[in-house]
Parts: structure tokens; sequence; C-alpha cells
């Protein structure tokens, strides 16, 4: 009976939020992360992954997006999106459609690819893996949000 309340309780919490927000802050839907770099001022730093299986990728979250350092960077100068495109992870298919066409917008051909885009979806820049961790990561980040 208790796993059936836990579950009951984690389907609430999924559905309060719409799904929106992912792990550690990051929006898995455009719609809520524009509205919130509306209401906030921030841009937006999106995030097209191969959580699963892209080599890069799963560099880039383990060296810069999931420290300290850059969690605080973000708090304080974005709104993160996370569009993810698993090869093995099941995602749903109105997830995968909506990726799939902010992909096609912004001409995405290799991960991770790394848009900055104010909240009318205008892109400031593009980034994408680089050594030396999270520090020299945000510094050159910077220059997109100026």
């Amino acid at each position: 009976m208790k796993v059936k309340s836990l579950l009951t309780a984690l389907m609430a919490v999924f559905l309060f939020t719409g799904g929106a927000l992912a792990d550690s802050g990051w929006y898995t839907d455009w719609d809520k992360a524009s509205a919130e770099s509306k209401k906030t001022g921030k841009p937006i730093l999106i995030d097209f992954t191969g959580s699963d299986w892209c080599g890069w990728c799963i560099k880039l979250k383990k060296e810069v997006f999931d420290t300290p350092s850059f969690k605080k960077w973000a708090n304080e100068k974005v709104v993160l999106l996370e569009l993810d495109f698993p090869r093995s992870k099941p995602q749903p298919e109105a997830e995968k459609a909506k990726n799939k066409k902010l992909a096609q917008k912004y001409a995405i051909e290799g991960f991770p690819t790394i848009i900055f885009s104010n909240a009318k979806g205008d892109v400031l820049g593009r980034y994408g893996y680089d050594a030396g961790g999270p520090d020299v990561w945000t510094k050159k980040a910077e220059a997109f949000l100026k």
C-alpha cells in the first residue's frame, strides 16, 4: 500500500508541474522556459543533448552542468532548457516531437549544441563542449549573454 501512495504522490507532482521541470532546475518544455525568461529577463540556455549515448554530452554534463559552480552561475544568469534526444531512455512522443521541431528551427547538426536565446527564440550565440571545467565554460558563455 505504501508503494501505491508513493506512486500516486509522484504522479501528482509530475502532473502539477506539467513535466516541464527536469531534475536540477532544467526545464524540458520551451513554452515554460520562455515564460520564465520573460518573467525574469534572463536569456535561455538550450542544451540539445543525447543524454544516454552522446559521449561529449555526458562529459559536458558531468564536468560542467552538474557542478556547484555552474549551478550557481546558471541560477543567476540563465533559464536552463534541456532538449534531449535519447536512444534508450523512454521519452513521451509529444516531447520528442517538440524537441525535433526546435532542433530543426535551430539547424542542430550535432550534439551537444548549446544555443543561447532570448524569450522570443532569437539566437544570441552557439556553444558546445569545451575543456577546462565550469569556470572556463561559463567565462566563455558570458560573451553570448552581453
